[in-house]
């Protein structure tokens, strides 16, 4: 097989299943007090993306609490956008007469991080990660969304870094790598009623073919020996220390899509598996390639390689509490692929069908629960 698989970390997926419960939120005490608040406000009935803007900061809060991130960066991420940016036009709570309430609700620091996130040019700021441009002492020169200079101090440039790696993930498919092509240098001249066909949502839903390669440059950037240690790093792509190339990003989203749109031959299924094998091989880092792989594997029998491979997707899976994939959410990946543990290492047959039709009836064990 030699494959660049990962050990599944027992203490991290413990972590990954209490965040697959729908309450995670509301059991969580430094978030909770928050949320009737941000609910109030309206976020479940605004679009964003590839859903609602709940689900957005929800997601993102998601990966920031596997992530272990403290508290002030955990609420950055559930409220990262209230005051608007540059970015979208939600506003959820007035910057000129709402600070003070939102300061007495969870502390004037962690307010201020969310204020600065929101009002800092993020354009600007990912430039700069992304050209090495963080000073020696971890700080970074950058302006205001109105030309402003501000300095963000070494802990905000990490805190930032971070909430935008599960920012980015959360939400970026393909239809934002049309119409939003190649950020930070948007081309911001291109006419939406000739590039009409870009402009259909949700199109395809086709993962990114290069936003998990910037993902990965910012994780990279917290290797910066003033940045690294001052939060915990995030437990993708090996702890922030491996790169993922443009070339093998876009590479082996394309290989992962030709077999999802059944672009290889049907009736036998050796050649998307080699296909996907070398998805994997040039992606190692998100989970659905494999998850797709370990399906492969134990509709030819192959069921050591498929329990392998499954327990590398669930790793992926725990590691980024978002999908990669977005046509299912983030639970669904990790619902179905330990369906597919469980049929690769049950001793009886029963546990992967052998007719069609009977997938229809697959169920978790609770053994395996």
């Amino acid at each position: 097989m030699n494959l660049p698989l990962q050990a599944l970390d027992a203490d991290l997926f413990a972590r990954a299943q209490a965040l697959l419960d729908d309450e995670w939120l509301a059991k969580d005490a430094e978030l909770a007090p928050v949320l009737p608040v941000v609910l109030a406000r309206g976020v479940g009935q605004d679009w964003h993306k590839a859903g609602t803007f709940r689900h957005h900061l929800v997601g993102v809060a998601r990966s920031l609490a596997l992530w272990q991130q403290p508290r002030d960066v955990r609420l950055l991420g559930l409220l990262h956008s209230v005051y608007g940016n540059a970015f979208v036009d939600l506003v959820k709570f007035d910057a000129s007469t709402e600070r003070v309430r939102l300061q007495q609700m969870i502390g004037q620091q962690a307010e201020e991080l969310v204020y600065l996130f929101c009002t800092a040019s993020r354009r600007e700021f990912v430039q700069k990660i992304l050209a090495g441009e963080v000073q020696p002492d971890g700080s970074m020169p950058l302006h205001t969304n109105a030309g402003q200079p501000i300095t963000l101090s070494p802990y905000v440039v990490a805190a930032f870094t971070i909430v935008s790696m599960a920012d980015t993930i959360e939400q970026w498919f393909s239809w934002q790598d049309d119409i939003y092509s190649r950020f930070p240098a948007t081309n911001d001249h291109r006419p939406q009623a000739v590039h009409w066909m870009a402009s259909l949502w949700p199109g395809p839903m086709r993962p990114s073919g290069r936003m998990l390669h910037q993902i990965n440059q910012l994780g990279l950037a917290l290797q910066h020996p003033a940045l690294k240690g001052l939060l915990p790093m995030p437990p993708v792509f090996g702890h922030c220390s491996q790169a993922l190339s443009a070339a093998d990003d876009a590479a082996a989203a394309s290989l992962y899509w030709s077999v999802i749109q059944q672009d290889q031959p049907l009736v036998d299924l050796d050649v998307a598996t080699g296909v996907m094998e070398h998805a994997v091989r040039l992606n190692p880092w998100v989970g659905e390639p494999q998850m797709v792989l370990a399906q492969l594997y134990l509709s030819a029998g192959r069921r050591d390689e498929a329990a392998a491979v499954a327990r590398s997707a669930l790793q992926c899976f725990a590691g980024w509490g978002n999908a990669w994939d977005k046509r299912v959410q983030w639970d669904a990946w990790v619902a179905w692929t330990r369906i597919l543990l469980q049929g690769a290492t049950a001793q009886d047959s029963g546990a992967w069908p052998a007719r069609l039709d009977k997938l229809n009836n697959v169920a978790l064990r609770a053994e395996a629960a």
